[in-house]
């Protein structure tokens, strides 16, 4: 059976009767419903990004970048909560594009600075036009203000993660 996004409807498959969606047993089970939220915005967002030949995550770590002035690659993999290794790797993929450039820390030459390239700022506010209007679609059936509570909401939850140890893949 295939979900139809938005419409709570299962197509059926061989001669198979629809079911309601979500499945009844698991339809105020958070970690079910927040699962399948995510798949269906990366069903959105993929898409939009694919025109810019960067992930989600590496978005991500090109808005932190953008944001944070000349960050070391351990404050970047710090304040989006990922291991070292990982970003190591997020940033490899990001300058192979020529999106981000590294160079030595002026203070402390251990260590990288990293910052976006003019380029990677471009495709980054480009990028970021393209997953809004993803995100505007899936939040759609909820209206402008009840999009904005569901986003404080999940912010109010999230907030205290990384305190508590507990890294963002």
């Amino acid at each position: 059976m295939s979900n139809h996004a938005g419409t709570g409807a299962v197509e059926p498959e061989d001669g198979e009767r629809p079911e309601e969606w979500p499945p009844a047993p698991l339809a105020d089970r958070l970690g079910f419903l927040l699962k399948h939220a995510q798949i269906e915005l990366a069903a959105l967002s993929e898409p939009a990004l694919r025109p810019f030949g960067i992930s989600g995550r590496e978005l991500a770590v090109l808005s932190v970048l953008a944001d944070g002035g000349s960050l070391s690659q351990h404050q970047a993999a710090r304040r989006l909560a990922i291991d070292r290794t990982t970003m190591v790797a997020l940033l490899d993929g990001l300058e192979a594009k020529g999106l981000v450039e590294r160079r030595p820390h002026p203070g402390d030459r251990r260590r990288n600075v990293v910052e976006p390239t003019a380029e990677g700022r471009r495709v980054m506010d480009e990028a970021l036009r393209a997953t809004r209007d993803a995100e505007r679609r899936l939040l759609a059936p909820l209206g402008d203000a009840e999009a904005k509570r569901f986003k404080e909401a999940l912010r109010a939850l999230i907030a205290p993660a990384p305190a508590r140890g507990h890294p963002i893949r």
